[in-house]
């Protein structure tokens, strides 16, 4: 590893934390997939096990764990490691998520009857989840994951929708105790709604969901295309700059946003928190 890699692994993200598939000279080295909420995000990683390829997947996985996602499953299918070296990657991998200030959990799924499927498995100490098929690690990981704090909708891509994005974040924000948040909340849902309705005009399906402190909002469209933010030089130009004014405006009033690709899709997702914990981007 260069130097200049070394730094870049450590290097604090700033937002937003635009999260796509990792690729290089050969193609697709690590797949992304989030839910629409961004509570589950699937990772899939392919190739040959390598310092490279480990690099590649840390940095996914810091966008990840930047973001609101409460669950991470790993998919080991397409990973060539014959020898299962790449084992205490992973469970380096499941310590740090696990005990971040956001605890986040990771399953990993690897194929059976293979070397790095046995090294998983045969740990004494506190291992993470491994199972043998994707779908079973989505319905175990989907029965962990509380619902209590959650609330949904799907709308139509008509300006109406809007207020009902907004309606359904204040009720969210009563109903959770969260007032000091909901001025920040009303604006950054109506922009990313707003986005949704006017660039992508399809079906979107908006979350709100919160951890007793903050409060995460999601909205997953079905165009594939990332926002765009472009800093206004003057109150002016943004105010003559109405796209890039919005997605100033949720860069402003969040702790962190970004966007992760779902199945035939996107989700942009963003954070506020309260003003003791939080900090304005600038």
């Amino acid at each position: 590893m260069t130097a200049t890699d070394r730094r870049a692994e450590t290097r604090p993200l700033q937002p937003p934390y635009l999260l796509t598939a990792g690729t290089d000279h050969r193609g697709v080295v690590m797949g992304v997939i989030a839910d629409a909420s961004t509570a589950v995000v699937e990772l899939t990683v392919h190739g040959s096990w390598s310092e490279q390829l480990g690099r590649q997947v840390t940095a996914g996985l810091r966008l990840c764990l930047a973001g609101p996602s409460a669950a991470i499953i790993i998919d080991l299918h397409e990973l060539g490691d014959r020898h299962g070296v790449s084992q205490p990657f992973w469970l380096a991998a499941e310590r740090e998520a696990r005990l971040g200030s956001t605890p986040v959990q990771i399953a990993l799924c690897a194929p059976s009857s293979t070397r790095l499927d046995y090294r998983l498995r045969s740990l004494d100490a506190a291992q993470p989840p491994v199972f043998a098929t994707m779908p079973e690690a989505r319905m175990t990981i989907a029965g962990r994951l509380s619902r209590t704090q959650r609330v949904q909708a799907r709308l139509a891509p008509r300006p109406s929708s809007v207020r009902a994005a907004r309606d359904l974040v204040t009720r969210a924000c009563q109903v959770w105790r969260l007032s000091e948040l909901h001025r920040d909340a009303a604006l950054v849902i109506s922009e990313l709604a707003t986005n949704a309705v006017e660039h992508a005009g399809t079906d979107f399906v908006v979350t709100a969901s919160t951890d007793s402190r903050r409060l995460h909002l999601a909205v997953r469209d079905s165009a594939t295309h990332y926002p765009h933010l472009n800093k206004p030089s003057n109150d002016r130009q943004a105010a003559s700059n109405k796209r890039g004014r919005g997605l100033w405006i949720v860069h402003q009033a969040t702790t962190a946003w970004g966007a992760m690709p779902t199945r035939g899709g996107k989700v942009v997702w963003a954070t506020v928190s309260p003003a003791s914990d939080s900090y304005r981007h600038t």
